[in-house]
């Protein structure tokens, strides 16, 4: 074999590389006539089109938006796709021809098109930011115009051709990249906002959400996700934040009212149900689509009462938490459910008739013998945990909350000691609160509660050492201090369940009246540090020339409540039912405070602060009470007795006159 026959170098054309090639050079020199000879021949040989019909690339002249369309349609009419220049072979040669692609399956080859797409729409749309002049008015207006024409054009081949996607396909490509294109206006709340709603794009908007294609109705849900975003214009430096904040605020009222007026909410519920959670980017809808609630109450919380009355999305959050599977779908419902029941009572009811107690109650269950996996559904437990509390607030509900056995519930989950306990005291003591906390007090007593409340109360029950717990001891003593004061002002006088609870105070040499005095002198501890913060802020205050006004007093006010003075004044009050009722209980109490140099004079003086600042609604019976309700008509009838007692204010009074006799 001859080797040399193999490899021979193939023969040049004739004439190719030398000087005689046929190949036609320009003179140095070439007159005006060779170049229009040569030009004409070019277009007519097919090698490429003058230079002025090549839209967009001449100097002489701005580029429309006109211009770009008619570049987009020759594009699709020779076969190249929109955003491709025709130079596909040079590209993919400067890639080494697709090396990188070599050997992968359709699969794998399918996943980086999805990824090469989505890249390719981010640099879009930081294209159009870069085109818009950053965003000034009018580049804010080419991005609209932008997307009204795509609107208009997608909506027409729809139309023209409804059975026949293939027609409209590519307008419908154009309408998610002019969706995509508007992200940006969301740095610019000041000036693009108020165009947005003036040029009459927030009403297209709102009607893409009734779009067929469901992957433009998630398009639009992320963009409005995007725009109503809590921390939008925040790029600004610090010195100019001060100055465009009212700004920004107005933008964003202007913008959330266009949006409410053309019913934004009730389109956004009712896509809920056309996504398909399974699909990746469908259960991203959903999860944008509850964020722009989160955004939109944040900006007004009372638009809460106009999302429940005119949606049906308190029905889809209840039934969305009672899912089995957990994911960020199942956290997210939780959390606006708490939010929308926070301080709206209509929205606590609505979720009454809508049997929402015993759904939360049913979730709840799942958590009494175990716990969370992680903390994303510590997180899920603890807001169907806030969410019952909120709505016990109300009178209506505490009463659906004893019919669905949630005392007995809770009182589970006290004794089962797991992450659910703390919680479980906390909902107890919003349900025992007031007078419509009555049934519940005694309730409690029934399902044998006493015995597991004290003994957290004193501090004797074994806490699990778990890395997912998130209540500090403090705040369970304060829950748990807050039932025992509900039960003395709730549970009527001579009653056995009363008798009960005074002999916790007794038994054992008066250990939980130690356990109470221990805890007033810690508080008192606390709130004394407070005291000197306050009046130190107080002196600077007044040495500067600065007037100490009501709003000030409030705020400092606040500050002891949480510095140690509501812990000090329930257990005052707590000690104030005792002493009156018990003798030896009152002996002892004076005996302990003596020795450290107090009497019940410190008592009255902390009550008196208190009954100062106490409403005057009927919270129980009477201190000392001896026409309290007969134990033997029943519940019914002693709640409905109760219901009638005195205000809280009035039962300190009657404490305070007593303490001060002793």
């Amino acid at each position: 074999m001859d080797i040399d026959k193999l490899f021979k170098t193939p023969k040049l054309p004739p004439g190719a590389g030398s000087s005689s090639s046929s190949k036609r050079r320009m003179p140095e020199l070439p007159t005006p006539e060779m170049l229009k000879r040569l030009r004409t021949e070019e277009v007519t040989n097919g090698s490429h089109r003058p230079v002025d019909d090549v839209k967009g690339k001449g100097k002489s002249r701005a580029v429309s938006l006109r211009d770009e369309e008619d570049e987009e349609e020759y594009e699709r009419s020779a076969g190249v796709g929109v955003g491709d220049d025709g130079g596909g072979d040079e590209e993919e040669d400067e890639e080494g021809g697709r090396f990188f692609g070599g050997g992968l399956t359709d699969e794998q080859r399918e996943i980086l098109n999805i990824f090469d797409k989505a890249q390719g729409g981010r640099e879009g749309v930081a294209l159009d930011v870069q085109d818009g002049d950053d965003l000034n008015i009018a580049g804010i207006r080419r991005l609209l115009l932008k997307f009204e024409r795509a609107i208009d054009k997608n909506q027409a081949q729809r139309s023209k051709y409804p059975n026949d996607p293939s027609k409209f396909i590519d307008s419908e490509a154009d309408l998610d990249a002019a969706i995509k294109s508007l992200f940006p206006l969301s740095q610019a709340p000041m000036l693009a906002y108020p165009e947005l709603v003036k040029s009459g794009m927030v009403v297209k908007l709102v009607e893409l959400l009734t779009h067929e294609n469901v992957d433009i109705v998630i398009d639009v849900v992320e963009l409005i996700k995007e725009l109503t975003d809590e921390d939008v214009g925040n790029e600004a430096d610090d010195e100019e934040e001060d100055e465009e904040e009212g700004s920004r605020e107005k933008g964003m009222k202007l913008l959330v009212d266009g949006l409410l007026e053309n019913t934004v909410l009730e389109l956004l519920v009712s896509n809920l149900t056309r996504m398909n959670e399974s699909e990746e980017s469908d259960r991203q809808g959903v999860y944008n689509t509850l964020n722009v609630f989160e955004n939109i109450l944040a900006f007004n919380p009372a638009i809460s009462r106009t999302l429940v009355n005119n949606t049906s999305v308190l029905k889809w959050l209840l039934e969305r938490v009672q899912a089995k599977a957990h994911d960020d779908n199942r956290v997210y419902p939780s959390e606006l459910l708490a939010i929308i029941l926070q301080d709206n009572r209509q929205n606590r009811l609505d979720l009454g008739k809508a049997g929402g107690v015993d759904t939360l109650l049913q979730v709840l269950s799942q958590y009494r013998k175990k716990d969370p996996v992680d903390a994303d559904e510590v997180e899920f437990m603890e807001n169907i945990f806030d969410s019952l509390c909120s709505s016990l607030a109300e009178p209506e509900i505490k009463s659906m909350f004893l019919e669905g056995e949630g005392v007995e519930l809770m009182v589970i989950m006290m004794k089962e000691k797991m992450l659910a306990r703390s919680r479980s005291i906390k909902v107890l003591d919003f349900a025992m609160q007031g007078t419509a906390g009555t049934a519940c007090c005694e309730m409690f007593v029934e399902a044998l509660g006493l015995k597991t409340l004290f003994s957290a109360f004193m501090g004797k029950a074994k806490k699990q050492k778990n890395p997912l717990a998130t209540t500090p001891a403090s705040e369970d003593a304060t829950h748990i201090l807050g039932i025992i004061s509900s039960l003395f002002s709730n549970i009527p006088s001579e009653s056995t369940a009363r008798v009960r609870l005074l002999t916790k105070f007794v038994e054992s040499d008066y250990e939980k009246v130690d356990r109470l005095l221990e805890i007033r002198e810690s508080a008192e501890a606390r709130l004394a540090v407070t005291n000197k913060e306050i009046e130190q802020e107080r002196r600077e205050m007044i040495a500067d020339g600065e007037e100490v006004g009501p709003e000030d007093e409030d705020r400092w006010y606040l500050r002891k409540v949480d510095g140690g003075l509501f812990t000090l004044q329930t257990a005052d009050y707590i000690l104030g039912w005792v002493c009156m009722e018990d003798d030896g209980v009152r002996s002892h109490v004076q005996l302990i405070l003596g020795r450290k140099g107090k009497s019940l004079k410190d008592i009255v003086k902390v009550l008196k602060d208190f009954h100062e600042n106490v409403s005057d609604e009927p919270t129980g019976v009477p201190p000392g009470s001896d026409d309290a309700m007969d134990t033997t008509d029943g519940p019914s009838s002693k709640s409905a007795e109760t219901s009638s007692g005195l205000s809280q204010k009035a039962i300190l009074e009657g404490l305070i006159s007593f303490l001060e006799t002793c």
